[in-house]
């Protein structure tokens, strides 16, 4: 039997379905045989679980904690007043710089005198004359009185001049006041500050006719030392503030940046507002601060914290240690055995970084922070110290996946 040639078309059929054959073969070999990649991975992922996880731990303390009420506040000055002339003239010199901190009384421009001056000379000299007359007059009724005594005059004629001597002394009154007022005048003509603060930017330059009472005025002047800061409470923590306001403590209240990493003051709470805006529901509260270094500016935008009462012995945690989820609040702890335990919470104040739990933990316990990503109930875990958080144990080199595969 001889074969057939390898150029018919039957040969080559056979060859390529040999071919085929063989590949379809070495498919299922490699591809049905070998582990599934994701077999792969959990296997890593079960050997990853077995180990024990690195965290980070604090441990839960007693100690005071303050409790405290935080609101958005505006640093409002405790008195403002814009300096305006009170005569017209020609403004000879100005006296201050502008941004310069003046005290009451302190001399900050000065208005051309003459004019008023003058008129107080005028006052003074008809005042002067005034008086001459009223002496003349006075000497005279005390003759007349003689006289009428003698029965040498007329009761009619000592009372007419009686009446002369009361109508000079009532003119030398009148001439009186308007010395008075030209001298007041002419003390105008000196601007000095009302109040002790801290000046804004010059309005009128010297050389300038100024007019009483001018809209603009000339600066003004701002009281910064102290200064207070306005800001709400919801009407809900109302008898919050007010109890202890009422029973005579001294509420302390503190001032940060917007960033609430800064403290800008610290001052005392003065005062409340005497009914609560029924638009919002809140309360307005005024606070005083010593604003001694200035660090609080006229119209601020501040954080406020007004602190109402002091746990004396709270068991607290960091509020980044408390989780949330569908069992409520809770923490993982870290028992004897190394192992991390759930522990249910109740949770009292908290202040800032600080959390007071009520009910759930006791002193000394070992709170985990760090490393809460893949823990969970009775996890063998590693207590790790350092400010670095704990990095997640790698997988074990005889389960990585090779690659290529």
């Amino acid at each position: 039997m001889s074969l057939p040639p390898v150029s018919s078309p039957w040969f080559r059929r056979l060859l390529y379905g040999s071919v085929t054959l063989v590949i379809l073969l070495a498919v299922w070999y490699f591809g049905f045989r070998a582990p599934p990649p994701a077999a792969s991975s959990r296997s890593s992922w079960g050997s990853r679980g077995t180990q024990a996880m690195p965290v980070k731990v604090v441990v839960a303390q007693r100690q005071p904690l303050s409790v405290h009420l935080k609101s958005i506040g505006t640093v409002v000055p405790m008195n403002t007043v814009t300096v305006r002339s009170r005569v017209e003239g020609q403004l000879l010199r100005v006296t201050f710089e502008e941004g310069q901190r003046v005290e009451k009384g302190q001399l900050l421009a000065e208005i051309d005198p003459s004019t008023y001056q003058i008129r107080l000379s005028q006052a003074e000299g008809q005042q002067r004359q005034n008086l001459a007359q009223v002496q003349t007059a006075r000497s005279d009724l005390q003759r007349y009185e003689q006289l009428f005594e003698k029965n040498l005059l007329t009761l009619q004629e000592l009372e007419l001049q009686q009446a002369l001597v009361a109508e000079r002394e009532g003119a030398l009154a009148s001439f009186q006041a308007q010395v008075d007022t030209a001298r007041l005048q002419l003390s105008y003509t000196r601007i000095e500050a009302p109040i002790a603060g801290r000046l804004g930017l010059r309005q009128v330059d010297a050389g300038n006719l100024i007019r009483a009472g001018e809209a603009g005025g000339l600066v003004v002047i701002t009281q910064t030392q102290p200064i207070s800061v306005l800001f709400t409470v919801p009407e809900v923590d109302l008898q919050k503030v007010l109890e202890p306001l009422r029973a005579g403590e001294v509420l302390v209240v503190e001032a940060w940046d917007r960033s609430e990493q800064l403290r800008l003051a610290s001052g005392v709470l003065k005062t409340v507002d005497n009914q609560i805006d029924v638009a919002t529901g809140t309360l307005r509260l005024k606070a005083e601060f010593a604003n001694e270094d200035e660090r609080l500016f006229p119209n601020q935008f501040v954080n406020v914290r007004l602190r109402v009462s002091t746990v004396p012995d709270a068991l607290v945690i960091p509020s980044a240690a408390v989780q949330y989820g569908s069992r409520g609040t809770y923490v993982y702890i870290v028992n004897a055995e190394n192992k991390s335990v759930v522990r249910d919470l109740v949770l009292g104040p908290a202040d800032g970084l600080l959390q007071s739990v009520t009910k759930g933990l006791q002193a000394g316990d070992q709170v985990v922070l760090e490393g809460l990503d893949r823990l969970r109930e009775g996890r063998s875990v590693i207590v790790v110290t350092g400010d670095s958080a704990p990095a997640p144990p790698p997988a074990s080199p005889s389960n990585r996946t090779p690659r290529g595969k």
